[in-house]
């Protein structure tokens, strides 16, 4: 496969899209047996920012074949489509040209809950800020649907975080209540930073072409994820929890409805 050769992220621009065309880079069998499709582009979203790996399947009805995907990941900028082909016990033998059409299907169920996952994530830190703890800095954040959270750089009393956990989840409900478009596009450094509030987070480096998301018109930030379409769709969310340790808050949240 040529060194040049990269997977184009098709999520980037159409990230409610769920069915897409895209032809073959390369098919492998990695060292721990797992077979790989890499492609041109891809819809599927490759586990990473906090967030999980689409799953559903790749087919070309013409060879008959249907691949099932079961993990995604992206490295040195292509994406690798895990899985196994349908109907195979594993010593059937297969094999697809390079260049061969293939149509793609990501299983809507999980990716909208991935998405609402990801997009409740960021609304609290939107939320944060409305109930007067923008000294905190947004962190790493965990959208998986097994205990997702946000965490957040900054000292804060365990009282005081108490006192607004049902403030922020107030808010949060009230957002989701009156709704709001959610955008995303690749932006110059410059154009990226005045969408972020005036100043970008050390990791994105001058000069680059970063995505930002934007819910409604609250600041964006720098984001690779799938999102809801409107602030609305994330339907609900709950503050269960919040612990504060060793200059450390995590918030933990549920869209559970």
């Amino acid at each position: 496969m040529d060194s040049n050769e990269k997977t184009k992220l098709e999520y980037f621009d159409h990230m409610w899209k769920l069915q897409s065309k895209a032809s073959l880079l390369s098919h492998l069998q990695v060292e721990d047996g797992r077979h790989a499709l890499i492609l041109d582009s891809t819809i599927f979203y490759p586990q990473g920012g906090g967030q999980p790996y689409d799953t559903g399947y790749i087919s070309n009805t013409d060879l008959n074949f249907k691949f099932i995907v079961e993990d995604v990941r992206l490295k040195d900028g292509l994406v690798f489509h895990y899985g196994h082909v349908e109907n195979c016990d594993g010593q059937c033998d297969w094999k697809l040209d390079k260049g061969v059409e293939v149509c793609l299907f990501v299983d809507e169920k999980r990716r909208n809950l991935n998405s609402r996952l990801h997009s409740a994530g960021h609304l609290l830190d939107i939320c944060m800020r409305n109930v007067g703890l923008d000294s905190l800095e947004p962190g790493k954040g965990y959208h998986f649907p097994d205990g997702p959270f946000v965490e957040y750089k900054g000292k804060v009393s365990q009282v005081e975080l108490q006192n607004k956990q049902k403030e922020i989840e107030l808010d949060a409900n009230a957002l989701i209540s009156k709704g709001g478009m959610v955008y995303a596009a690749i932006v110059e450094y410059e154009e990226a930073s005045k969408l972020c509030g005036g100043h970008l987070p050390d990791y994105i480096s001058k000069g680059s072409t970063p995505r930002i998301v934007r819910f409604g018109n609250n600041p964006g930030c720098p984001c690779g994820g799938t999102h809801v379409a409107d602030i609305s769709e994330i339907q609900s969310l709950k503050v269960p929890q919040i612990r504060a340790k060793k200059g450390l808050v995590k918030v933990f949240y549920d869209v559970s409805v």
